[in-house]
């Protein structure tokens, strides 16, 4: 069990890296308001080191983000571009018009299916299944999906999960996420594909982004990752073979940081081996 080096701040390990891929929900806001010390991180690493490509889960289109970023005080300055879930899910959906599909998820979810010329059934008449997250996430929970995932799984359809997360912290409190329902409807024999993190398709998104603005290949041994979530963050940059800088605060809140919310590089390690995953850095709380 190898525990993640601890460091002060991004200053400290900042010239190694010449791309960061950074987490969005849990890293620079809690889905309430931006954390103003990693949003400095990210406006200081962009403007002396390279781009910051934002990479998250989020069920939508990137473009669609944008403006939520910008309410919760997350300034533009801060990052670069901005690669999401919904991004890599659309290539799915499409391959798959007309469907019909059952669409798991809230009306905040709609701009994913736009100009996508896709039909909508209910679990009895589907062709295959889309979600990104339980329709009403501040009440559901997998459990409430059972019945009619149980049918669906008994009818073979295919479950395309645009968010594998499985839960994130909106303020102080967690919520379910597609993930969630995606692993539920595993375990009841259904087939699942995953669109976002720890999945290749977003991350070959990300890189060729920065590409982009670089005007040149990247080494991949000088690109960053950071993340606060195990499954989805760490995995990812395991998977790709890229260094990660695990957020210890985030999603796991207490138990990979002491009192004062730095990391505690022993319990950081437990909890990381725990859930297969390994990283070269760690932080409580991402700052400069």
């Amino acid at each position: 069990m190898t525990a993640p080096r601890s460091i002060t701040g991004l200053s400290e390990i900042a010239d190694g890296y010449d791309i960061l891929l950074c987490d969005v929900w849990g890293v620079i806001h809690n889905g309430r308001e931006a954390f103003p010390a990693a949003c400095e991180a990210l406006l200081r690493f962009g403007a002396t080191r390279g781009p910051v490509i934002l990479i998250s889960n989020a069920p939508k289109p990137s473009r669609h983000v944008h403006e939520q970023l910008a309410t919760l005080g997350v300034p533009k300055a801060a990052w670069s571009a901005f690669v999401s879930s919904g991004d890599a899910t659309r290539a799915l959906l499409a391959e798959r018009a007309p469907g019909p599909a059952w669409k798991i998820g809230p009306d905040r979810d709609w701009p994913l299916y736009e100009g996508l010329d896709l039909a909508f059934a209910g679990p009895e008449d589907a062709a295959f299944i889309s979600c990104t997250g339980p329709v009403d996430d501040e009440r559901e929970t997998p459990e409430d999906y059972r019945d009619r995932l149980a049918l669906c799984a008994r009818r073979g359809l295919e479950m395309i999960c645009a968010n594998p997360d499985k839960v994130v912290q909106r303020g102080d409190r967690l919520v379910y996420c597609a993930g969630a329902l995606a692993d539920l409807y595993a375990t009841l024999g259904g087939p699942v594909l995953m669109a976002g993190k720890p999945y290749r398709p977003i991350y070959d998104l990300a890189v060729a982004e920065a590409e982009t603005m670089l005007g040149r290949p990247v080494d991949r041994r000088r690109i960053l990752c950071i993340g606060d979530g195990v499954p989805t963050d760490v995995r990812g940059a395991m998977d790709q073979g890229l260094d990660c800088l695990f957020i210890a605060g985030g999603i796991h809140g207490e138990e990979a940081v002491d009192a004062s919310g730095r990391i505690d590089p022993v319990r950081a390690a437990a909890l990381l081996a725990r859930e297969g995953g390994a990283a070269r850095y760690g932080l409580g709380a991402l700052a400069w």
